[in-house]
């Protein structure tokens, strides 16, 4: 292969045509990132209290017992699924307000569901009666990953519907 030389200076139209596209693409990266953050956090701050309200309100309505006292395996399964319910919600949530890239964004509230539930389940493994049955923690552990990608991809599935009316209706207009 024969040698052409140096590459060309930036001072040439090429050179600096090239170098203000990587700027104007690096720039427009890094405006998305405050958008990705909130994407996630607002996926998490919703999962989260919608936890903790729902909690309140079956202790408040006798549905749970009051807290510190054991709750029948039953009410387990309860919370197992609301949490579960409100996690793919929270993944969705974050899909939707993601500037790109949307199962990306759940796939990382995933796993720091996942991570939390990791650390919940050793918090408590053998703290007593009032944590529930051993199954609990590791089905919040099993359940957080599936939970986001669903999330994820119904995001994604109505992202392409949008996609697929606005092309309907550009073409109509034509």
């Amino acid at each position: 292969m024969a040698d052409t030389g140096p590459d060309p200076p930036l001072t040439t139209n090429r050179g600096l045509q090239e170098g203000t596209e990587f700027f104007m693409k690096a720039t427009h990266y890094s405006r998305r990132i405050p958008r990705r953050i909130g994407a996630v956090f607002a996926g998490m701050l919703v999962t989260i209290i919608l936890s903790i309200v729902t909690d309140a309100f079956l202790h408040a309505t006798g549905v749970f017992p009051p807290s510190g006292e054991p709750m029948a395996g039953g009410l387990f399964v309860l919370a197992t699924a609301y949490r579960q319910l409100y996690g793919l919600g929270g993944s969705y949530l974050t899909a939707r307000l993601a500037p790109d890239r949307p199962m990306l964004h759940a796939m990382v509230l995933g796993g720091i569901g996942f991570g939390a539930s990791v650390a919940g389940a050793a918090a408590t493994w053998n703290r007593g009666p009032e944590f529930g049955p051993k199954w609990y923690p590791l089905a919040l552990v099993a359940f957080a990953i599936p939970c986001a990608w669903a999330g994820g991809k119904l995001a994604e599935l109505r992202r392409e519907r949008e996609q697929n009316r606005a092309a309907g209706a550009r073409a109509l207009s034509s």
